[in-house]
């Protein structure tokens, strides 16, 4: 079982798993329950510690899956949840003072946990950021979440939330999870040197471009050169810039062992540099890209 590196979360609260298992679309089709199922199982098997879903993927079904994946590993004895690093997210509509202790009860509920590692706001809605801090900090004080976060906020969005939480010596925020890839530099502009002088991991989501990136001959070319995948070189350059985590989905075994293979990658200055001709870092602002 290959090492997984960690990254500390902001203000001493533990360490996330650099490399985990993303869920959306996951749970939508009953067929394909079995599969997904057992793609779960084998990523904890294969030493997969991070998980990452949504009340909003599959309506739910997403959870559902993940807590009997879990379920079925705590009782094999192959993990124990306290090895486990859970993350879920609250609809914007249900993150104000009452809403997001009930969201989070009925995601708890759906995954067969008494706590969540980690607890997102999926994207801004109606409710004042301040609404949704007060509410994340209950839950952690119930309990029920071990640290909070937010998702596709960029950075007035941030500068928001540190206002909301009481200035900059108060932010409890441990990540802020956005859209991040090789094709999708944009938050490399401002965000991400934004959460990094604040020692706050950036997650990236569809890390992969949803598989986008294999069909890219030039990061094909590169990557043959390295006896990997255009998807391995593609996930190994997220994971190579400084505070990022990666959540890609992977529903087969193969895909799944080849995601941990990238994340042990070393990417030369060189081939970054080759990378960077293929697909420029951003020069300017550009809104956050969301999917």
């Amino acid at each position: 079982m290959p090492h997984m590196n960690t990254l500390e979360l902001r203000g001493g609260a533990g360490r996330i798993p650099v490399l985990g298992m993303g869920t959306w679309h996951m749970g939508e089709d009953r067929g394909e329950h079995a599969a997904e199922l057992a793609a779960l199982r084998a990523g904890i098997d294969m030493g997969y510690r991070l998980i990452d879903t949504a009340e909003m993927y599959a309506e739910g079904g997403a959870e559902q899956l993940v807590g009997e994946a879990v379920a079925q590993a705590v009782r094999s004895g192959s993990v124990e949840r306290e090895d486990l690093f859970i993350v879920s997210k609250a609809y914007p509509h249900n993150a104000g003072r009452q809403g997001l202790p009930a969201a989070c009860a009925c995601s708890l509920e759906r995954l067969g946990l008494d706590y969540l590692d980690l607890y997102l706001l999926h994207w801004r809605g109606e409710h004042p950021l301040k609404e949704t801090v007060d509410g994340m900090r209950a839950l952690v004080a119930a309990g029920r979440i071990r640290r909070w976060g937010v998702s596709n906020l960029d950075v007035d969005d941030m500068e928001e939330l540190v206002a909301a939480c009481g200035g900059e010596a108060q932010l409890d925020c441990a990540v802020n999870q956005v859209y991040f890839s090789v094709s999708e530099r944009g938050p490399e502009f401002s965000l991400l040197p934004w959460q990094q002088a604040r020692a706050m991991p950036l997650m990236a989501y569809s890390p992969v471009d949803q598989g986008a990136v294999m069909h890219d001959a030039g990061l094909a070319k590169i990557a043959a050169g390295l006896g990997v995948s255009a998807a391995q070189l593609a996930l190994a350059w997220v994971l190579s810039r400084q505070g990022t985590v990666a959540i890609p989905k992977a529903v087969r075994q193969a895909h799944l062992k080849q995601n941990l293979e990238a994340a042990q990658l070393v990417l030369s200055p060189q081939v970054l540099e080759e990378i960077d001709r293929l697909h420029p870092p951003p020069g300017r602002k550009r809104p956050l890209a969301m999917i």
